[in-house]
């Protein structure tokens, strides 16, 4: 079966409290990859002995910008301790030209500096990346034209901003190295996979295909996370 990855805000109800205990959940249920959102004051040497007690690896982190801006060598030794070399910004302030030229700026600075410590950078969308800004900007579209980063798509985001999300992957190339793989419906409520109307059967196909990263994200804790996640990972295992 296929080593998918699951970024941990979907359990984000359980992870603040019980990191390890956490991670110990998800690798029953047979997610191999973790995307962090967050490691919630445990140390990194913590965190990879944990890792490697299940049985698991890391995809990547969703990391803010404000981490790289306060404490970049720090940043750096964490992720190199838990053996991660994929950084994930999750979002930024994309509201008006001058927000997202600030990014474009920040972006291709971390990007060179993350290079030369073996560690890739990669932009997480929402819905709004995709759509005009209060300046008529699309900041997805300025990421790409003026900077060499990577691209984690969100593809139900894609979909929530009435963008095909395949189109999306096919535009944005060997740019895209990992996806979310999520669920929901048109007017942004997310559900578990199959219970949704995005197309995440063509996604799934379209990932497999082209070898991508697929981390599953399910963001509604319905009722918990970790009963949206095993409802997605039962949905996995039937395709």
């Amino acid at each position: 079966m296929t080593n998918y990855g699951l970024q941990l805000y979907s359990i984000r109800d359980i992870t603040e409290n019980d990191l390890k205990g956490s991670l110990k959940k998800v690798a029953e249920l047979g997610y191999k990859k973790m995307e962090f959102a967050g490691f919630f004051g445990n140390s990194a040497e913590s965190v990879k002995n944990w890792l490697d007690e299940y049985h698991l690896t890391v995809s990547g982190t969703h990391t803010g910008l404000s981490a790289l801006d306060n404490d970049f060598e720090e940043t750096v030794k964490y992720h190199k301790t838990i053996g991660c070399y994929d950084l994930i910004v999750p979002s930024a302030p994309i509201a008006t030209k001058v927000e997202v030229d600030t990014l474009v700026d920040k972006m291709n600075k971390y990007d060179e500096l993350l290079k030369k410590e073996g560690i890739r950078l990669h932009y997480h969308n929402h819905h709004r990346e995709f759509m005009p800004n209060n300046d008529g900007i699309i900041a997805n579209e300025e990421l790409l034209n003026r900077t060499n980063i990577l691209f984690e798509i969100d593809t139900y985001w894609a979909y929530v901003a009435k963008i095909n999300p395949i189109e999306v992957l096919d535009r944005y190339g060997k740019r895209v190295k990992f996806i979310h793989l999520k669920d929901g419906f048109a007017d942004g409520k997310g559900t578990s996979l199959g219970q949704g109307t995005a197309p995440v059967k063509a996604v799934l196909k379209k990932a497999l295909i082209e070898g991508y990263g697929i981390i599953v994200e399910s963001e509604s804790l319905d009722p918990t996370g970790i009963e949206e996640v095993s409802r997605c990972m039962d949905f996995l295992k039937q395709q």
